[in-house]
């Protein structure tokens, strides 16, 4: 079977309607990834399935991530940092799972302060900040894995 134009737009519309933020669609050898703009969590999603109407049961339809609220403010978005992820790995807020997290949104940072971990390869790799600010924006959730260049978090220099 094969996944046509009008398929997409009804996941598309879908996706845009549901509280996820990024949707894998398999059918038979091929493959739909649909993800919208990073948004801030602040702990680990849930994963549910997804069967949007008017789509095959024959298709599978996967929600990875719940969308958060986003709490970047857009009127000071012109001056806003990002950190990036440096590598592919999965990201961790926090050195172990009972520790706090190295940074919250409102919290000021300073060059040089760790603000994550990712572990890539089973070796864990503090992420430095190369900005000084305040936190206005985590862009992933705790746990989930992210791209080379993927924005982590967002800086506010002047905040």
């Amino acid at each position: 079977m094969k996944i046509d134009l009008e398929q997409i737009r009804v996941l598309l519309a879908a996706v845009a309607e549901a509280d996820i933020s990024e949707l894998v669609i398999e059918c038979g050898d091929e493959k739909v990834c649909v993800k919208k703009a990073a948004v801030a969590r602040s702990y680990a999603t849930n994963t549910r399935l997804l069967q949007p109407h008017g789509v095959p049961e024959s298709v599978t339809a996967i929600a990875v991530q719940e969308k958060p609220p986003s709490v970047i403010d857009l009127s000071r978005s012109d001056r806003i940092v990002p950190i990036t992820a440096p590598m592919v790995g999965t990201f961790y807020r926090s050195s172990s799972p009972s520790a706090p997290s190295f940074v919250e949104v409102g919290d000021v940072v300073t060059e040089g302060q760790p603000v994550c971990i990712i572990e890539a390869m089973k070796l864990m790799n503090d992420l430095i900040s190369e900005v000084a600010g305040r936190i206005v924006q985590i862009c992933v959730a705790n746990g989930t894995t992210v791209e080379y260049g993927q924005p982590l978090f967002m800086v506010d220099p002047e905040g």
